[in-house]
């Protein structure tokens, strides 16, 4: 039991990404409002944000430059790629809103049921 504690409280981070990309998905998939979709889209990534630069940490190792009593090294190329992907989201995001206005704009709502209806029709 005990083992199982540690287990869990070693790798906090790695769970709460979990958590947090569990909470993005429902929000994904049970909400028909276009914008809470796009809320849910972005804790999504945001929990994959969590994920990659958790694992980036590497306890023990040394710096690129070598110094005395480094004990402690970040890897710096997640960083840069969860830099990358965050304009990526930015851009995903604002295009994503863009097209939500379009369809407000054409259908009168922003409801997937009401527009599907309305499509139908």
């Amino acid at each position: 039991m005990n083992e199982a504690i540690t287990f869990i409280g070693d790798h906090a981070l790695q769970w709460a990404s979990v958590i947090i990309l569990m909470i993005g998905l429902y929000t994904i998939i049970t909400r028909g409002n276009l914008i809470k979709k796009v809320i849910g889209l972005n804790i999504f990534q945001t929990a994959v944000f969590l994920l990659y630069i958790s694992v980036g940490y590497v306890e023990g190792g040394t710096a690129p430059i070598v110094q005395a009593g480094a004990e402690y090294y970040s890897n710096p190329l997640p960083h840069v790629l969860i830099l990358t992907a965050i304009v990526v989201s930015v851009a995903t995001t604002s295009l994503a809103l863009t097209l939500i206005v379009r369809v407000r704009e054409a259908y009168g709502s922003i409801e997937e049921m009401e527009i599907v209806e309305r499509d139908e029709a």
